[in-house]
């Protein structure tokens, strides 16, 4: 299993395999058809709650990813989050976001989750 974890302004490369929007909103300034994404499971994004919370600075990433992975426990994200993993036995996953900072989003909690 590959994970992969980049931003959807990158241009898609082959490497990608399938390439999953992790964000809840759509990238600004982003055409749909450039954007080459094959599943946008919105239920796997955190909480609005949440993602204004740690953008207002309210918090660190640690704790951001400790409620985070509490989020994703729940019925309907844990059934993507699941389905997420089965798809990338034996295959890659790209994760994208439109995060300046990747390895500080939930990106990276969920490339974490999907690697155990």
């Amino acid at each position: 299993m590959s994970v992969r974890v980049r931003r959807i302004y990158e241009p898609p490369e082959a490497e990608d395999g399938v390439r999953v929007l992790v964000d809840r909103l759509w990238p600004r300034g982003l055409a749909k058809d450039a954007a080459h994404v094959d599943e946008w499971p919105k239920a796997l994004t955190p909480s609005t709650e949440l993602r204004r919370w740690y953008h207002a600075g309210e918090g660190s990433y640690e704790e951001f990813a400790r409620r985070y992975e509490a989020e994703l426990t729940e019925p309907e994200a844990a059934e993507l989050l699941d389905r997420l993993r089965a798809s990338a036995r034996g295959a890659t996953v790209t994760l994208l976001t439109a995060a300046k900072s990747p390895e500080q989003s939930h990106a990276a909690v969920l490339a974490c989750l999907l690697q155990e």
